[in-house]
């Protein structure tokens, strides 16, 4: 419902405005207005929601951000009443000395992360979180090995199935790449005086007989050399580990600062301004989106003064602030409509029948469930592709989202414009799918399988190894983050990843912003078929060794709140 501003209208018009608040609820397009007084209301209330909320630039190449400085000046309606922060931990400065230390520094557990404690060596471990660890979006199948990466059969046979080549196992579908280059050149940050380094890697994946995917090369850096060897699971046992090490570390920095950060808590700020600014509270799209933007924008004031601010856990990753920034801004150049988008994403990278991809499996049935809720509104709303043309409110609205956050990249396939009632269907679900589902599934995990620093850290120390049979465990232990370092991430992961007990999840409208009876019966049937899936995910669950908890609806938060 919408609030009207009646400063400035006189005694008579504000009884009006009221009598026809208490009247007239039903959700209302900028074309159906057909009163004057209601048309010059809705005018002075997109003037000031365009006066309040403005649009501010964070750093060149990135999406921009409201202009809110401090969560002090947040308007009510969009100011969280509590947030969680991710204080700063202790100082300590001392090296880890042994595995056994970190055993023991710290009490809170969860079921998943002590498995990663126990299997954080195993291959097949490894492999199993490239797709459904925190970052579930960066390996593609390889079909042709890059030229940069002189992987050949002699290197990799005793880890294919007997009898098999490379080329075979490719043309199988069976190999599978991560490669980093986007990242190659990015100069990383100063450490005590001297400069971090940063893995732009490359790690070759075979999906063996028994259906694990597992690691069977490893380059640290995009150009072959003598310096840069390929490593192999032949190779020494902390030999081995340093290379798929390095490769997490850089996979860490990406997820952080860009799948988490800037491809959903950025990207739906972007949604949620845009939307204050050219929708009124009446309009049925901003009934249907406003519960996925709720204290987002607190949120994120909150997490670029604290994760990404000069002491948090991001800027002190091995890139740095200005390393993340220049990350972001790559990837940003590069993001796609297709990449938000899971389907699309998912037979973009062949990933289609990949086996124990439970990402994928809960994502496209989420992807389906709202896809299917999302339709049967706006289709309500909407009965035609004239009535989304005409529709000047929504068309300012994706017009600023193009422009605002994807900087009118014409390339990057984000419409700057809606044709049709399907273009319109789609571009929610992404967007509703983008501040729930997969927000869930790079943020909820990352206590689980970040708490144990073996296992992935935003920095390490020391330069990824260049030559074959010189490490050794206590090389391994140097390249941890000191003990201060590692309780910060910890304990960022641990803020980051807990459920709140006043969580709202997929599917919940406390706040009953459509009146009509219509869409309320298509929000129960959501929260319906959201159901059913849970207790389908919750029995898959239950026969798993590790099970994949992110996506189950009820642990799904309706908004980015955190």
């Amino acid at each position: 419902m919408r609030s009207p501003r009646t400063s400035s209208l006189s005694p008579k018009q504000t009884a009006i405005m009221a009598e026809y608040k208490l009247q007239v609820t039903a959700a209302m397009k900028v074309f159906e207005e057909d009163q004057h007084l209601l048309i010059d209301h809705r005018n002075k209330e997109m003037t000031a929601r365009k006066n309040l909320y403005q649009w501010k630039i964070m750093a060149e190449g990135l999406p921009h951000i409201c202009s809110f400085s401090d969560v002090s000046d947040l308007p009510a309606e969009v100011c969280a009443v509590e947030l969680k922060l991710v204080e700063q931990s202790s100082n300590l400065a001392e090296k880890w000395e042994n595995i056994e230390d970190l055993r023991e520094i710290f009490w809170y557990k969860t079921t998943i992360s002590d498995y990663v404690k126990e299997h954080w060596k195993d291959d097949d471990f490894y492999g199993f979180q490239f797709l459904n660890g925190g970052n579930p979006n960066v390996i593609a199948r390889c079909s042709e090995l890059p030229p940069n990466f002189p992987v050949t059969d002699g290197m990799v046979k005793p880890f294919l199935e007997k009898g098999s080549s490379l080329e075979q196992e490719m043309e199988k579908g069976n190999v599978f790449l991560y490669d980093q280059k986007k990242m190659d050149g990015i100069a990383a940050r100063v450490y005590d005086g001297e400069r971090l380094h940063v893995a732009a890697g490359l790690c070759l994946f075979y999906l063996n007989s028994e259906n694990k995917l597992m690691p069977i090369a490893v380059q640290l850096h995009q150009q072959p050399s003598e310096e840069n060897p390929i490593f192999l699971p032949s190779d020494s046992e902390t030999d081995w580990l340093l290379a798929k090490m390095f490769i997490k570390n850089a996979d860490a920095i990406d997820h952080g600062a860009v799948h988490h950060f800037m491809n959903t808590h950025f990207l739906i700020e972007v949604f949620c301004v845009a939307a204050l600014r050219c929708f009124p509270e009446i309009h049925p799209i901003y009934k249907l989106l406003f519960p996925h933007f709720r204290d987002t924008l607190h949120t994120n004031i909150v997490g670029r003064q604290t994760v990404l601010g000069p002491n948090g856990p991001l800027s002190i990753s091995s890139l740095g602030y200005d390393g993340l920034t220049e990350l972001m801004r790559r990837s940003l150049s590069d993001l796609t409509y297709s990449a938000l988008c899971l389907p699309e994403n998912i037979t973009a990278r062949g990933l289609q029948s990949i086996p124990n991809f439970y990402y994928r499996d809960d994502g496209l049935k989420l992807w389906t469930i709202i896809n299917s809720f999302v339709k049967a509104v706006v289709e309500y709303h909407y009965g035609s592709d004239c009535e989304v043309l005409k529709d000047s409110e929504l068309q300012d609205w994706i017009s600023e989202i193009f422009t605002h956050g994807f900087l009118g990249n014409k390339d990057s396939g984000f419409p700057a414009g809606f044709n049709t009632v399907e273009e319109l269907i789609k571009f929610i679900t992404m967007v509703i799918f983008t501040a729930t589902a997969q927000h869930a599934a790079v943020n909820n995990g990352q206590f689980d399988y970040y708490y144990w620093v073996l296992n992935g850290s935003l920095l390490l120390h020391g330069r990824p190894p260049n030559t074959k049979g010189r490490s050794s465990m206590t090389t391994i232990l140097e390249t941890l983050p000191n003990v201060g370092e590692t309780a910060m991430f910890a304990v960022t992961g641990w803020v980051l990843s807990e459920k709140d007990p006043d969580m709202v999840p997929l599917g919940s409208y406390p706040e009953e912003r459509f009146d009509e009876l219509v869409p309320k019966q298509m929000i129960e049937q959501f929260k319906e078929e959201l159901s059913i899936l849970s207790e389908q995910i919750t029995t898959r669950n239950s026969q798993l060794e590790v099970p994949y908890l992110y996506l189950d609806p009820p642990l799904i938060q309706n908004s980015i709140t955190i």
